[in-house]
């Protein structure tokens, strides 16, 4: 029995089909046990609660053979698959960076494909033709509205930079200047990308704030990055079709025919 049942699983081969090695590795050990346990005395039954296997999606890294969930994705980041082809986060720092880039796409994208509906259905002006006027005398050069862009952007992306690498560096009142307190965007749960807190979680869907403090909750806030972080794949995604829509002159909302 624990022969063929050895065999079965070898022959699974890919962590693709049975959820990765470590997964396996405990599959065998119980369907061993079970059938020691059967040739062995009296038949018991034990109930046992099984290990959740890691869901994987096309791992891409070779290792006995086969293609297997690769060792720097244990499944402690959401929405982590296994799906690393390239190798990008072998460096934790590298992985803890990347992370943070695909956070913050993904909330611009996301943003963007709803201005991007939102705007035409309003205006009916497709979304890469928005501010153009040709007849119209524009007030601000062409060069002196980049720079400000660049400016503006680049101070706030330069604080998040700091902030990446020295957390809560952030948080005092010079930093915040048009803040009458900085602690409105301190990290109030402790976690690189997730302030939350009474500036960016208002609603509270993901903590609860008591005697003006906010209580991050944990349960809430694992499900709601998980969430995010689909959406924001899912938006970055549209947005790649919407450039090709727009080299061809069209609009998402045309292309559904509305």
């Amino acid at each position: 029995m624990a022969a063929t049942s050895g065999a079965v699983l070898n022959g699974l081969g890919s962590s693709f089909l049975c959820g990765g090695k470590r997964s396996q590795t405990l599959l065998s050990a119980a369907v061993g046990a079970r059938s020691v346990g059967g040739a062995a005395g009296p038949r018991k039954v034990i109930t046992m609660a099984a290990a959740q296997a890691k869901k994987s999606w096309l791992p891409g890294v070779r290792g006995g053979g086969n293609l297997v969930d690769p060792e720097w994705l244990d499944g402690s980041l959401p929405g982590d698959y296994g799906f690393d082809p390239l190798g990008l986060g072998k460096d934790p720092a590298f992985l803890k960076w990347y992370r943070e880039a695909e956070l913050i796409h993904g909330r611009w994208a996301m943003a963007a494909v709803l201005g991007i509906f939102v705007g035409q259905a309003w205006s009916g002006i497709p979304w890469f033709e928005a501010g153009a006027a040709p007849g119209a005398v524009a007030p601000f050069s062409f060069g002196t509205l980049l720079g400000t862009q660049l400016l503006l952007m680049g101070w706030v992306e330069s604080k998040r930079w700091v902030d990446f690498f020295d957390p809560d560096s952030q948080s005092v009142e010079w930093a915040t200047p048009w803040s009458k307190t900085a602690e409105n965007f301190a990290n109030s749960t402790g976690e690189q990308g997730y302030p939350g807190g009474k500036f960016f979680d208002p609603l509270g869907l993901a903590g609860t704030i008591k005697d003006g403090v906010y209580i991050p909750d944990v349960e809430k806030l694992e499900r709601l990055k998980l969430a995010e972080i689909k959406h924001a794949r899912i938006a970055m995604l549209a947005m790649l079709i919407f450039y090709f829509e727009a080299g061809q002159g069209k609009t998402p909302l045309g292309a559904l025919g509305l």
